[in-house]
């Protein structure tokens, strides 16, 4: 007797394996509320994307999707996970526009924006070579 015949005849009685499924059975909905609030606790620096989605049942996979969804604007993120920075613009008592200053050891070479590339190339290796 096969396999199959097994399963389709009424009067076999053993049972070699039974299955027994636990959580949400079927398709879970889940709101954009949620969706969000997830995406943004998986976008917290050092945070490992699978643990979040273990957390919340869901497959990375699904997660990376909602996460491709909020960069393209179609998933809005809550307004208290977006944060900005404080700009403090100092007085002009630094070097002039497009200077740039290269500390190196102990000398300071400053660069203008027009400098020929070999040429700060030389610069930086003598400095080196004497700090």
């Amino acid at each position: 007797m096969s396999a199959f015949d097994r399963r389709v005849d009424p009067e076999v009685r053993e049972v070699r394996r039974l299955e027994v499924i636990n959580g949400a059975l079927g398709r879970r909905r889940w709101s954009a509320d949620v969706k969000a609030r997830i995406v943004a606790e998986s976008l917290a620096p050092g945070v490992v994307i699978s643990a979040v989605a273990r957390r919340h049942e869901l497959r990375p996979q699904q997660l990376f999707a909602w996460r491709h969804q909020a960069r393209q604007g179609r998933l809005v993120l809550p307004a208290e996970e977006l944060s900005f920075v404080p700009v403090v613009a100092a007085a002009a008592a630094g070097p002039p526009a497009g200077l740039i200053e290269v500390a190196l050891g102990g000398a300071v070479v400053r660069v203008p924006p027009d400098v020929d590339g070999k040429l700060l190339a030389k610069v930086l290796r003598a400095v080196k070579a004497v700090a």
